[in-house]
């Protein structure tokens, strides 16, 4: 049976849907301004290129389900609502409906992650896989020492990247120098709640819930995604100071201290995020009146 939701007036949600909107333009200025010159950020970009962020999406105040607007025609004209005397809120059995594949492989994979502890011993050389060997590179910016000395980096570490949406990028000359080779059918098996990119996927599986879940949770997941970026691309093999960054040196043992601290805070961070989206993956569970989920997911999840 589902819960019904709990009602807020016009005068109670709505500064909240505005203060929402005010955070996420400060979040997305400087992409904005950029647009229209065509401007590229080699850092921020990817926020917007990969996770196909939209700054007028992420702006949009959605509740999340458990929660029913009284007076909000725009929500009431929205795909996955549905009005009921007067309210208007989350269609959660609608939405299970269309998504319901999707929710189930988040969540499996959520909880899995939260299971295992962190590993701190990548010190971000995905990136530098990407480029090990390679004619060129995935960025206009300039390799900060070379190619030669970049590719003995990589020959002179050992690689143990256990993300597959960064493992798909290695050069096929980096691919076997990995120890571990994940696939697509792994990786509830092989995340782990230390690695950088599954941690900013955080942000990936929040945004693909929408509305079901609250866009305070999406904009919290997005600007701690941004903040791993900055550190994912100082401690990349490209040379950043034009952005007025200062470089991790991982190839240095200071470098890689400074790399696994900062690794280390994001993981308690993202323990806390990620906790929340497991919440809300049950909310949505409990609103369309659906069994919680048991044993082991496996299968690609639905986009």
């Amino acid at each position: 049976m589902s819960i019904a939701p709990r009602v807020l007036t016009r005068d109670t949600w709505e500064p909240r849907a505005i203060a929402h909107a005010e955070r996420a333009d400060r979040a997305t200025a400087g992409h904005r301004e950029r647009a229209p010159r065509h401007e590229k950020h080699p850092v921020e970009d990817f926020l917007y290129e990969y996770y196909e962020t939209r700054p007028m999406r992420l702006r949009r105040w959605h509740p999340g389900v458990g929660v029913a607007l009284v007076d909000a025609p725009d929500h009431a004209s929205s795909r996955y609502y549905a009005t009921r005397d007067g309210a208007t809120s989350v269609d959660a059995a609608a939405f299970w409906e269309a998504r319901s594949r999707t929710v189930d492989y988040a969540e499996a994979l959520l909880r899995a992650t939260a299971s295992r502890p962190s590993r701190l011993g990548c010190f971000g050389l995905h990136e530098w896989a990407m480029v090990y060997r390679a004619d060129e590179t995935r960025h206009t910016t300039p390799l900060r020492l070379g190619a030669a000395a970049t590719d003995r980096v990589v020959e002179e570490h050992k690689i143990v990247c256990s993300h597959i949406d960064a493992f798909r990028f290695f050069t096929p000359e980096a691919v076997p120098l990995n120890t571990i080779q994940p696939t697509r059918e792994t990786q509830i098996a092989d995340e782990q709640p230390g690695c950088l990119h599954a941690n900013m996927d955080l942000y990936k599986w929040s945004s693909k819930l929408v509305p079901a879940v609250s866009s305070e949770l999406v904009l919290d997941a997005f600007e701690f995604a941004m903040d791993i970026r900055y550190l994912d691309m100082r401690a990349s093999p490209y040379d950043v100071s034009a952005l007025g960054l200062e470089p991790v040196r991982i190839e240095t043992a200071e470098g890689k201290r400074e790399y696994a601290e900062r690794q280390a805070e994001f993981a308690v961070t993202a323990a806390g995020i990620r906790s929340r989206l497991l919440d809300a993956c049950v909310a949505i569970r409990e609103a369309a009146g659906v069994a919680p989920l048991t044993g082991a997911l496996t299968d690609r999840p639905a986009t």
